[in-house]
């Protein structure tokens, strides 16, 4: 896994830099166009199911998958940007390596709905899965970014509301610390595509006042006992480095079985531009097999 960082892509990611005055729709637009620019070219079969009145689900299939092999997806974007339709190509290589349906969750997004509305959306999402066919030992909730936040967020619920668990979940290159008060957020200034400054503006839109030490805005300071298998990717080029590794540990310390996967040289986000980054679909293909092993338990 260690290669050398593609820098050249790294500057064209640099050149993205979304503008917190812009209204919310533009910067949403600007975000799916720029960012489904470099995913897979492969899309899947979809079917949009309505989830409830204001939150949507999109059933994603690809040939070959299990039909009770279900991924249940959220898809990143710091919780103001983001949707399934601009994480299709992701969505089509997630489900062949798993060679499972993803159900992509299109999350209330801030600052119209700011925390702690998506962790809300999160639970809503899993039992609707319950309620229609999915049993929870054949879902693993997947997450990239803020994605993987709602992940954690979604199995801290089930903890508290003795509710059935899934047996794992998988947190790529997950936000678990609003406060960013890693090292690794100086260190890495040069060797990711985020910047101090733009951390600190998601943080201002998605709390809208919040307190960023609450478990479920940074799951770094949430009690972490009893939570299920995890599976976490995180770059060593990634601002929130440090941030993920802390949170791996402490969840060590926990009980939890953790495996805590560091990609040398990689920046944040990596696993989603799978036509420029080959670790992407190197990221992609394991987190399809960490699925497909535990599913064969």
């Amino acid at each position: 896994m260690i290669r050398e960082t593609p820098q050249e892509f790294l500057d064209i990611l640099k050149s993205y830099v979304p503008d917190a005055n812009k209204p919310a729709g533009v910067a949403r637009q600007e975000f799916s166009e720029f960012f489904t620019e470099f995913q897979s070219d492969e899309r899947p079969s979809v079917e949009p199911v309505a989830i409830r009145d204001d939150l949507r689900g999109v059933w994603c299939s690809v040939p070959g998958a299990v039909p009770d092999r279900t991924i249940l997806f959220f898809h990143g974007g710091f919780f103001s940007v983001g949707s399934t339709a601009d994480h299709l190509g992701f969505c089509a290589e997630l489900a062949r390596a798993a060679q499972a349906r993803v159900f992509s969750v299109d999350y209330r997004l801030a600052p119209e709905h700011p925390f702690p509305a998506q962790a809300e959306d999160a639970l809503a999402a899993y039992r609707f899965l319950a309620r229609h066919g999915c049993p929870p030992h054949r879902i693993i909730p997947v997450g990239l970014s803020s994605g993987g936040t709602l992940v954690l967020d979604l199995l801290l619920s089930l903890r508290d509301q003795h509710l059935l668990m899934p047996p794992a979940a998988i947190c790529m290159s997950p936000v678990v610390d609003l406060s960013f008060g890693g090292d690794s957020v100086t260190r890495n200034q040069a060797s990711d595509w985020l910047t101090a400054a733009r951390l600190a503006a998601i943080r201002t839109q998605y709390l809208a006042g919040s307190d960023p030490g609450d478990p479920r805005a940074s799951p770094v300071h949430a009690n972490l006992s009893g939570l299920p298998r995890l599976y976490i990717q995180a770059g060593s080029g990634e601002l929130m480095f440090d941030d993920i590794s802390a949170f791996a540990k402490k969840a060590t310390w926990a009980g939890v079985q953790a495996r805590f996967e560091i990609w040398e040289g990689m920046f944040h986000l990596w696993q989603i531009f799978g036509k420029q980054v080959p670790e992407a679909r190197d990221a992609v293909a394991r987190a399809g097999t960490f699925v497909r092993e535990t599913f064969g338990r």
